[in-house]
C-alpha cells in the first residue's frame, strides 16, 4: 500500500561523557563514528536522516582538539521511541573503547536549544610549558588588565585582527606542575570561541606552548541560571533527569 509513511515522534537523549587518556588523540570524527558504533550495539532505535545517504542523528557539542582531555563532552541521540534508560550509562560506556566513558543523561526539552546553541563559554585547565613560572605569572597579569587584546585570526582563507579580551571571563594561574604553569580559564563561545591555542598566542610570551589541557566544563544559560547541558552526577547516584 503506497501513501505517506506515519512520522515517529521524535525522542532526544542527551549525553554527557569524559575523553582522557590515549584516546585524547582520536579526531572529533572518529569519536562520533564510535559513539554511532556502541549506540548500533546496544541497539538503541537511532532515527536516520532522509536522502541518498541516511546518517544516524548525532549531534555533537563543541569539537575538542586533538590531544585535549575533557570532564565535560555532550552529544544529542534522536531517537524513534522512548527507551528504558536504567542501565544505558553502563551499556554504552561499555561498548566504547576506554577513555570514553559516559557519565549520565537526560531527555531534553520539547524546543529546547542545540548544543552548539545553547554552549555560552567552557573552562579549562591549561598547562603552559616553554618558559618560567614568574614569566606566566606576569604575562597573566598583563592580559587580565590589559583593555585591549588583539589576535590574528584566520576564518575562511582570510587574516582579521579580533579584540579576544572579552572573550577571557576568567584566568588564573593556578600553581606550577611537573614541566610548567597550571592554568585555569574560562573562554567565551560567543559569538566566536577562544581557543586554548589562541590564548597561549596572546599572551605573547615567545616558546610558549600548551602542555596537557582539559575542558572541565561547558556552561550554557537557562532562565537566567548557569548550568551545564547535563549535570554530572556520581556512580552511585547515576539516574536519568526526565523532562517532560
Amino acid at each position: 500500500m503506497s501513501g505517506p509513511q506515519p512520522q515517529h515522534l521524535a525522542h532526544h537523549l542527551r549525553i554527557r561523557y569524559t575523553k582522557s587518556g590515549k584516546i585524547r588523540f582520536v579526531s572529533h570524527r572518529d569519536v562520533a563514528r564510535l559513539f554511532e558504533r556502541a549506540c548500533r550495539k546496544v541497539q538503541l532505535p537511532v532515527a536516520y536522516s532522509q536522502g541518498f545517504s541516511p546518517r544516524p542523528k548525532l549531534s555533537f557539542g563543541l569539537a575538542l582538539s586533538v590531544a585535549h582531555e575533557s570532564d565535560a563532552e555532550f552529544l544529542d541521540v534522536e531517537l524513534t521511541e522512548k527507551v528504558n534508560t536504567d542501565d544505558l550509562v553502563v551499556e554504552l560506556t561499555s561498548a566504547l573503547p576506554d577513555g570514553l566513558t559516559v557519565e549520565a543523561l537526560r531527555w531534553t526539552r520539547v524546543g529546547e536549544e542545540s548544543l552548539q546553541e545553547a554552549i555560552s563559554s567552557c573552562r579549562w585547565r591549561i598547562e603552559v610549558i616553554g618558559t618560567t613560572h614568574e614569566a606566566v605569572v606576569d604575562a597573566v597579569s598583563r592580559a587580565i588588565s590589559a583593555a585591549e587584546l588583539p589576535l590574528d585570526r584566520i576564518r575562511k582563507g582570510k587574516t582579521r585582527t579580533d579584540d579576544v579580551r572579552p572573550m577571557i571571563i576568567d584566568l588564573t594561574v593556578e600553581g606550577q606542575t611537573e614541566t610548567g604553569t597550571q592554568l585555569v580559564a574560562e573562554l567565551a563561545t560567543r559569538p566566536s570561541a577562544l581557543r586554548p591555542a589562541e590564548l597561549v598566542d596572546v599572551l605573547g610570551l615567545e616558546g610558549l606552548l600548551e602542555g596537557r589541557v582539559r575542558r572541565t566544563n561547558q556552561w550554557t544559560f537557562v532562565d537566567g541560571e548557569r548550568r551545564e547541558p547535563v549535570a554530572p552526577v556520581s556512580s552511585t547516584e547515576r539516574t536519568l533527569e526526565c523532562v517532560s
